[in-house]
């Protein structure tokens, strides 16, 4: 069976970048207001303790209690504040990416009113291309691995050290080796919040809602079945034989897809076609029609309605678009 890694693919086409924004020095009372925006925050504490609280979005999140050694990731952005207790009345540091520390000096912010202290380093991934698909889609506002989770592992603890550590001693080629390392970070705690998600979901009885997306993956018949539609998009797949393949009945298949991914197994299929002809539209010059052979269309017509209704307009246009930006980005700054 073809054994394609279904989360380095996603966070491939999504073109995931990295950025570790600098090392903050807060001591009580303190808080720091980071507005909304839409690249995922992550945030490692070295020392002390805070409190992480998410200001808006449609529902309400309780307030996060924060130690050392804790990591937390907030997948869908979103404005918050982090301070030193939960009822803090400190006034808060306004901070948005443009006031962050440099990513090449690592330079020290300091705040707060000269008490008990709390140091940690904040860092947020970015994603070039739209469409995180639904596996990323269905992440939870907060992911929070504490120090003491038996869950944390000894590589997710080691690569917090190491970034901690970093940020306390920079050095060249500090930029390069902290962004690599919050890479490492973001996919070891996706395999935290994958096997968090199955076992829950394992436990749940048959009338809890189940949890969707990454946990799919460690199912073995839907794991299997994604990554053979990873692996092979240009099969002509059928729900019927998805299923022959990973050795269940049809209607068990589907039934099963779509309780732990959140959509049908052909929608899934259409959409990581049309995600991966996006990132050959951009990074390569085949032309469209070879491309929808490679995605599994043999009739170039049929794909450019499917991958319209999709990214929400034509191959022809994303391609010059996506040329647009890059012109865009590379012509010399005014300021």
């Amino acid at each position: 069976m073809d054994d394609s890694d279904v989360v380095s693919d996603i966070l491939r086409a999504v073109r995931l970048s990295a950025r570790v924004f600098g090392r903050f020095e807060a001591s009580a009372p303190w808080a720091m207001r980071v507005p909304g925006d839409d690249y995922f925050a992550f945030y490692l504490l070295a020392r002390g303790s805070a409190w992480l609280e998410l200001t808006g979005g449609d529902t309400a999140i309780a307030p996060v209690a924060l130690s050392a050694g804790d990591v937390v990731l907030l997948p869908h952005g979103g404005s918050h504040v982090l301070r030193d207790a939960e009822h803090s009345m400190a006034v808060a540091h306004e901070v948005g990416a443009n006031s962050c520390p440099r990513p090449t000096t690592m330079e020290t912010i300091r705040m707060g009113g000269g008490g008990t202290a709390t140091t940690f380093v904040a860092g947020a991934f970015r994603f070039g291309a739209e469409g995180r698909g639904i596996l990323l889609e269905t992440l939870p506002p907060v992911l929070h691995v504490a120090a003491g989770d038996a869950d944390m592992g000894a590589a997710l603890a080691a690569t917090i050290q190491l970034i901690l550590a970093e940020s306390a001693n920079p050095a060249p080629g500090g930029a390069l080796l902290s962004t690599r390392l919050a890479e490492i970070l973001l996919v070891q705690a996706l395999r935290v919040h994958t096997r968090r998600t199955y076992e829950a979901n394992a436990a749940a009885s048959d009338h809890t809602a189940h949890a969707q997306g990454l946990c799919a993956l460690a199912d073995p018949h839907i794991g299997a079945a994604l990554r053979l539609m990873h692996a092979r998009p240009a099969d002509t797949w059928t729900v019927a034989s998805l299923a022959h393949e990973v050795g269940q009945s049809r209607s068990a298949f589907a039934a099963r897809f779509a309780e732990l991914v959140g959509e049908s197994p052909l929608q899934y299929l259409t959409r990581w076609r049309m995600t991966q002809a996006a990132e050959w539209l951009r990074d390569r010059s085949d032309s469209v029609p070879a491309i929808a052979q490679r995605v599994g269309y043999g009739n170039a017509a049929a794909f450019m309605k499917a991958f319209t209704r999709v990214q929400g307009q034509g191959p022809g246009a994303y391609r010059r678009a996506h040329r647009q930006r890059l012109l865009a980005d590379s012509a010399p700054s005014s300021v």
